[in-house]
């Protein structure tokens, strides 16, 4: 099972990765615990148990091809929600992994995100 996976971004950047986070995806900020909230930095849960850690990297440049995928059976609404809010959604081919949708948008640092439908069996 995977714990989390880690995103880099810049220092100052945590209130505009709440913003998109929990007011655009819907997931709830986590705290950090003491030691490691000091070198700044969010953690991030979404609804259906996808832990997203967002550290601080002092040279930052934004992950354009690695990527977490996020399941999301609400696929639809949540790119309704992004193209709103004024993020890009780029739907996949559906003849490349059939059966299952799926897009990708960026979050405010330009990190690259996936997210896909539960797939089917």
């Amino acid at each position: 099972m995977l714990h989390h996976v880690q995103i880099a971004c810049p220092e100052g950047s945590e209130d505009a990765l709440r913003a998109f986070y929990v007011g655009v995806l819907g997931m709830t900020e986590k705290p950090k615990p003491p030691k490691l909230a000091v070198r700044g930095g969010c953690w991030f849960v979404d609804p259906y148990g996808a832990e997203l850690h967002l550290g601080v990297e002092a040279d930052f440049r934004p992950a354009r091809k690695a990527h977490p995928a996020l399941v999301r059976p609400d696929l639809d609404a949540l790119a309704e929600r992004l193209t709103a809010a004024g993020h890009p959604v780029t739907w996949a081919d559906p003849t490349e992994i059939p059966g299952t949708p799926r897009f990708h948008t960026e979050d405010p640092n330009g990190n690259r995100l996936e997210f896909l439908n539960p797939p089917t069996p």
